[in-house]
């Protein structure tokens, strides 16, 4: 397997609203210490609703980037706070870049999503890593996924690599202190909790590659 196709997508977006509903308590808990307590809810409630509008789409018949744009307004209209523009940015311009394309190779994928991670930046104000925010897992995965295309590796090591990345970048902001929206007022008393977004991240890392592994 060496692309995804419409249907892949499809799929994957299935699978990361199963992951998110799954841990939406645990997405909410992790919320609870250093936000508002209803991260879990909110972006659980984004991708039931991008699922919903997604049950009257034919994959067959649909490109990668309409599927996408779908998923993103979703975000966008349904997701409370930060996490609605930051969530719906990343897959705006996820969607921008597979626009009219039925297929995408792994080259194509890495475009996507640094094109995915330009728009968090862009929303987040430039956020970078080390913030404790959902970039502390996405741009190791990106970067992870860069690496593996450059070195001629298949689509699903490459997915692998970035899924540990994600991993490794989430565990990371346990230990950071929090410099970005609603957690940074509390300074050094968000260090030892581990960030939503940056999980939720992890999540949708996961959905692609356990599709992909499964395949």
């Amino acid at each position: 397997m060496d692309k995804l196709n419409s249907k892949d997508i499809y799929d994957i977006i299935l699978l990361i609203n199963q992951y998110i509903a799954e841990n939406k308590e645990k997405l909410s808990q992790l919320d609870a210490v250093i936000g508002d307590g209803d991260f879990g809810t909110n972006i659980g409630r984004g991708f039931e609703t991008a699922v919903k509008r997604l049950s009257t789409v034919d994959p067959s018949k649909t490109d990668i980037g309409t599927i996408l744009m779908i998923v993103a307004n979703a975000l966008l209209e349904s997701v409370g706070g930060a996490s609605g523009p930051l969530f719906g940015g990343l897959f705006i311009n996820m969607a921008m870049s597979s626009l009219g394309r039925s297929e995408i190779d792994l080259p194509e994928i890495v475009k996507m999503f640094t094109d995915g991670f330009r728009g968090v930046q862009e929303v987040g104000g430039g956020t970078m890593p080390g913030e404790k925010t959902l970039v502390d897992a996405l741009y190791p995965a990106v970067e992870a996924l860069k690496q593996a295309a450059n070195e001629g590796k298949d689509l699903l090591t490459a997915f692998r690599e970035a899924l540990l990345a994600a991993e490794k970048g989430v565990k990371s902001t346990i230990n950071m202190v929090a410099k970005r929206g609603r957690a940074s007022y509390l300074g050094e008393r968000s260090i030892g909790y581990q960030d939503p977004g940056a999980t939720a991240i992890y999540l949708i890392i996961k959905a692609f590659y356990d599709h992909i592994s499964h395949r």
